[in-house]
C-alpha cells in the first residue's frame, strides 16, 4: 500500500512556509506524494451535494502551487485531487504540465482529473455544465496527443478542441506522456477511467459494496476498450486515524494508494498527527522515491 498526503488550504490556510514545512515533513517521512485540490472560483450558495461551500475558501492554483513545492522537495511525488479538466484549455494545460514535470525531474506523475460539480463556475469559465463529461475526454485525448508528437506537428478536429500541425514542447521528463488518473464516483467516472485512465480515484459517500461495483466498471470498460484492466491504479481517501486493519481490509478492495488528510488547525500537532501515522504504517523516506515515470 502507498501513502500520500492531502493539502487543503480550506484547513491550513495560504501561507507559503506552512505548506513547504508540510510538504517536507511528508517526504522525510515517506509518504508516497503530496496532493492539492483545485476550484478556480467559488460564488456565495456554491454546492456540490454535500453542503455549502464558503466562498471566501482560498484554493491555490495547483499547478502553481505543486511546482512551488517541487522546488522545495526532492522525491515526493505531485498530486491533483482533483484538477477541473473541463475548464481548462488542453494546449495550455498540455505545457503547464510538461513544464511542471521536467522542472521537477518528473514528479508531476499523479494528476487526477475530474468534472467539478458547480454549475456556476462552469458558467464563469464559458462551459456548458452538460458538456463537461465530453469536453474532459476530448481534453485527454488532445493532452496525449500533444505530448506524444514530434516536430512535424499533430492535428485534431474535435468537437471542442482544434488545431493543425501543432507542436508542443518541452515533453515531459523522460517519456512522452504523463499518467492521468480519473477521480470520482458516478458511473460515468468509472468508465472514463476504464477507457482513458491509467487510474481511479474514487470520491463520493458510497458503501463499500457500492465502490466495488465501480471499480468493476472500470475494469470491464477497460477490458472492453482492449486495455489491460490491471494497469489501472485504484487510489482512495483516508483518514489520519485510521487502523491497519482498516488499510488491509481497503488492500483486500484492490486498493494501491490510500490520499490522507490531516486538518488539525495547529501546524505542530498537524505535523505530529503524521508522523503518528507514517509510524503507525513504518514509513520510510525511500518510499517516495516510487519510480512513476511509467504511464
Amino acid at each position: 500500500m502507498r501513502f500520500a498526503a492531502s493539502y487543503s488550504t480550506a484547513f491550513n490556510g495560504t501561507d507559503p512556509d506552512r505548506l513547504i514545512a508540510f510538504a517536507q515533513h511528508a517526504e522525510n517521512l515517506g509518504f508516497e506524494a503530496l496532493y492539492v485540490q483545485d476550484h478556480i472560483a467559488l460564488y456565495p450558495g456554491a454546492d456540490y451535494g454535500a453542503g455549502a461551500l464558503p466562498p471566501t475558501l482560498p484554493y491555490f492554483d495547483p499547478l502553481d502551487c505543486l511546482s512551488f513545492v517541487a522546488a522545495a522537495t526532492q522525491r515526493i511525488v505531485l498530486g491533483t485531487g482533483v484538477l477541473l479538466l473541463p475548464y481548462r484549455h488542453p494546449v495550455v494545460l498540455a505545457k503547464r504540465l510538461a513544464t511542471v514535470d521536467v522542472l521537477s525531474g518528473g514528479r508531476m506523475r499523479l494528476l487526477t482529473v475530474g468534472l467539478g460539480a458547480l454549475p456556476g463556475e462552469a458558467a464563469a469559465m464559458g462551459v456548458d455544465f452538460r458538456s463537461r463529461g465530453r469536453r474532459a475526454d476530448e481534453a485527454i485525448d488532445v493532452l496525449r496527443l500533444l505530448w506524444s508528437g514530434g516536430a512535424d506537428g499533430v492535428s485534431h478536429h474535435g468537437e471542442f478542441f482544434a488545431f493543425d500541425n501543432l507542436c508542443s514542447y518541452p515533453k515531459p521528463h523522460e517519456t512522452t506522456t504523463l499518467p492521468i488518473h480519473i477521480g470520482g464516483s458516478s458511473a460515468a467516472a468509472a468508465q472514463r477511467a476504464g477507457r482513458r485512465g491509467n487510474g481511479y480515484f474514487a470520491g463520493g459517500m458510497l458503501a463499500e459494496h457500492g465502490r466495488d461495483r465501480q471499480l468493476e466498471l472500470a475494469r470491464q470498460t477497460a477490458t472492453d476498450a482492449g486495455r489491460d484492466p490491471a494497469d489501472i491504479e485504484y487510489t482512495r481517501w483516508g483518514s489520519a486515524d485510521m487502523s491497519l486493519e482498516h488499510v488491509e481490509e481497503l488492500a483486500e478492495h484492490g486498493v494501491d494508494r490510500i490520499v490522507v488528510g490531516f486538518a488539525a488547525a495547529d501546524p505542530a500537532r498537524q505535523h505530529d498527527q503524521m508522523s503518528e501515522f507514517g509510524a503507525r504504517f513504518d514509513l520510510s523516506p525511500t518510499d517516495s522515491a516510487i519510480d512513476h515515470g511509467h504511464p
